[in-house]
């Protein structure tokens, strides 16, 4: 099961990282897509044990797949398959942009980390909707009434100016909201210019409400709706967040976004200078998303759903991360340094601490 690592090192070190997340991610589509995924879905399948009940919504397992990975909503049935609890597509926009400029992933593999500038990069909300209702439809057929979960994370088209943000928002939420299990504003990309001003309390609270209302309007139901923070925020601005996510009666909040930030890092600081602007996510992000999570699981209400991102690379990780306060768990950097067994052994993990008899939450 450790096999990975040596491939990794072999064959997708010395490539190009988005081409080599390309290639992998498509042959994950192409292995559920001819049924060999299947053999997968039964050895990673997460143990009853680890089900859980947040939001509302029941998820087979605590641990999930941050947005990201699948940006379009493009492999969610063979990301299931590998024992993702939940999987959070996006970030999507009101209309289809094609990114950044090239280069704009990095590895930082002393660090066990990736700086990353993509830009939002996606087909749009119109294109990616039909691909989320239809994976949603095939989920339920498939796993049953414990399926995995889909979050849908939305974000602010490059081009559209913050004035404007809300409607572009609205955009998204009209098309995606009906297929969302959950609905994630993202205002805290440093990717995309301004949009992290949008995690003030004066522009965030009528931004939320606006995606609140109108999601459960277009769906005919109540769509828990959670923001995504960055944790470069101070300790007083995550207050004040967490102040109007309890106002607005929010089901929760996602902890955190890549940082900006470039401490500490063990790979040549020159190196990182030459790399530039972007999110830097990964190991060394471990220790603020889990100082972060902490302030707001002492600020808002013990109901209010907190999901934990940040530098998640074990088992333990995301049982430290529960047991601190966080509803549910997500990683990303470290699948792609340790691969497709990496759910199954986290999962492992957290049904082994649960057969010990330990709880795997802080309430």
């Amino acid at each position: 099961m450790r096999i990975y690592p040596t491939i990794f090192r072999v064959v997708f070190q010395g490539m190009d990282p988005e081409k080599a997340h390309h290639l992998s991610f498509n042959a994950l589509r192409l292995a559920e897509k001819f049924g060999v995924s299947g053999v997968y879905r039964k050895l990673c399948a997460p143990k009853p044990s680890l089900s859980r009940t947040v939001m509302g919504i029941d998820f087979p397992s605590p641990f999930g797949l941050a947005a990201g990975f699948d940006k379009e909503g493009a492999g969610i049935m063979a990301l299931a398959d590998l024992g993702f609890g939940h999987v959070e597509v996006g970030t999507i926009t009101g209309a289809a942009q094609p990114g950044n400029e090239q280069p704009r992933l990095f590895r930082l593999v002393e660090d066990k980390a990736v700086i990353n500038r993509m830009g939002f990069n996606n087909a749009g909300a119109h294109a990616v909707a039909p691909r989320i209702r239809d994976a949603r439809m095939r989920l339920r057929n498939r796993f049953g009434a414990h399926r995995p979960i889909i979050g849908v994370n939305i974000g602010k088209t490059k081009v559209v100016e913050l004035d404007d943000a809300i409607a572009d928002y609205l955009i998204s939420t009209r098309e995606l909201a009906a297929h969302a299990d959950y609905l994630v504003v993202n205002v805290s990309s440093p990717n995309t210019p301004g949009l992290r001003l949008l995690q003030g309390v004066e522009t965030l609270r009528p931004l939320l409400g606006a995606v609140g209302v109108e999601a459960d309007r277009v769906a005919g139901r109540h769509v828990p709706l959670l923001v995504k923070i960055a944790p470069d925020l101070t300790d007083a601005d995550i207050a004040d967040v967490a102040a109007l996510a309890t106002e607005l009666k929010l089901d929760g909040i996602i902890a955190t976004n890549t940082t900006i930030a470039r401490e500490p890092l063990v790979t040549d600081a020159f190196k990182v200078a030459e790399i530039g602007a972007g999110g830097l996510s990964g190991a060394p992000l471990k220790a603020r998303s889990l100082e972060v999570l902490k302030v707001l699981r002492e600020k808002v209400p013990a109901d209010m759903a907190i999901i934990s991102v940040g530098g998640i690379s074990s088992g333990a990780d995301v049982i430290e991360r529960l047991a601190a306060g966080a509803d549910l768990v997500q990683g990303y950097t470290a699948f792609l340094y340790e691969g497709p067994a990496w759910v199954r052994s986290i999962n492992k993990e957290l049904a082994e601490a649960v057969s010990r008899g330990e709880r795997l939450s802080a309430k």
